[in-house]
């Protein structure tokens, strides 16, 4: 497929700078570019690039100002990581959408399957599941009894959905994602074995919300695991039995939440941070990377470390630990100081 630059620019409502009857056919990156793509500058830190880049036309701010003769086309828009996405989104939904079902495939005959959906082959869907419009559902996925999948939602090759579980429109869920499982309950005993608690809840997912491969989101102990409208989950994270994930919500890959934690809306959590059970954090908090969340949090907090404490104080901590070598060297000469002159002082009182 072949677009204009001035095609490109109607639909994101930019601004032409060059000629806007260049083509380009694919989108490739300002720092690996290719003839006849497009790419885009949205981070300072690449500016070199778009001087020597030899893709014909190149999104960029309203604002950016050149220092010398560009090489390619310009399309000016208010914020071009946004119309990136914008373009990506429709560039997607051009290619050609999968429709039917595959056999051998297994839909039970109290299911219910709504228009234009995608079964791949080897999918299986449980008794009385009901399965909204247009939705795609790829090779080996399961969807357990009673599981309701919304509208325009894809699950791709190896998810899981275990019984009685909620998803919403419009989500998308990656390979190898586990929605259901059990919680992590379990009672001790006098001797070494523990007793099972069994998780007869469900888990809830709203609306637009992306999660990604080998994520896990355990069923509730009792009533329901929330996942809010617009949360976005990387890979590899762990959601507990109870936790409510407010909307919008943003978590990198490795993140593991303790069960019955409620997390506001609009936080962002970077990758490897812990946060232990029966917390709340604070709508609009950003968590640092590899943070260790031990006590609630406050909205609009940011920390970093672990324990976790307020950014400012944990830069400066950090700051401290990488000198301690130094500081241990310093104290010891100043220790040998004291000593060699409180045995001279002993010496002179002798005499």
């Amino acid at each position: 497929m072949e677009f204009s630059a001035n095609d490109i620019a109607t639909l994101l409502n930019g601004e032409i700078e060059g000629n806007g009857n260049v083509k380009v056919n694919s989108i490739s990156k300002i720092d690996q570019s290719l003839p006849d793509t497009l790419t885009f500058l949205s981070n300072p830190a690449y500016t070199k690039y778009i001087y020597k880049t030899s893709a014909s036309v190149v999104i960029v701010n309203k604002n950016f100002k050149a220092d010398s003769i560009l090489p390619c086309t310009l399309i000016r828009v208010d914020d071009p990581y946004k119309a990136l996405a914008t373009l990506l989104d429709f560039y997607v939904k051009l290619k050609p959408s999968k429709v039917g079902i595959e056999q051998p495939s297994f839909v039970s005959s109290s299911a219910t399957v709504g228009e234009q959906i995608y079964l791949g082959a080897f999918a299986y869907i449980g008794e009385k599941a009901v399965i909204g419009r247009n939705v795609k559902i790829y090779p080996h996925v399961y969807i357990g009894d009673n599981v309701t999948i919304g509208d325009d939602t894809i699950l791709y090759s190896g998810a899981k959905i275990y019984s009685d579980c909620l998803v919403g429109k419009s989500c998308i869920i990656h390979s190898g994602a586990v929605i259901g499982a059990d919680g992590f309950g379990f009672a001790p005993n006098a001797g070494e074995a523990y007793t099972k608690i069994e998780q007869i809840g469900n888990v809830i997912i709203g609306n637009n919300v992306e999660i990604g491969a080998n994520t896990t989101i355990d069923r509730a102990t009792m009533g329901s695991t929330f996942v809010r409208d617009g949360v976005k989950l990387d890979n590899l994270i762990q959601i507990a039995h109870n936790d409510d994930i407010g909307q919008n919500t943003v978590m990198a890959a490795m993140v593991a939440v303790a069960g019955t934690v409620i997390i506001g809306k609009n936080c962002v959590i970077g990758g490897q941070a812990a946060i232990s059970g029966h917390l709340t954090v604070g709508e609009g908090s950003k968590i640092g990377p590899k943070s260790g969340i031990m006590s609630s949090v406050k909205p609009n907090s940011v920390l970093l470390g672990s324990p976790a404490m307020d950014f400012k104080a944990a830069m400066k901590s950090f700051s401290i630990i990488k000198n301690l070598p130094q500081l241990r060297d310093d104290v010891i000469a100043l220790q040998k100081r004291i000593k060699t002159i409180e045995t001279n002082e002993i010496t002179k009182k002798i005499l």
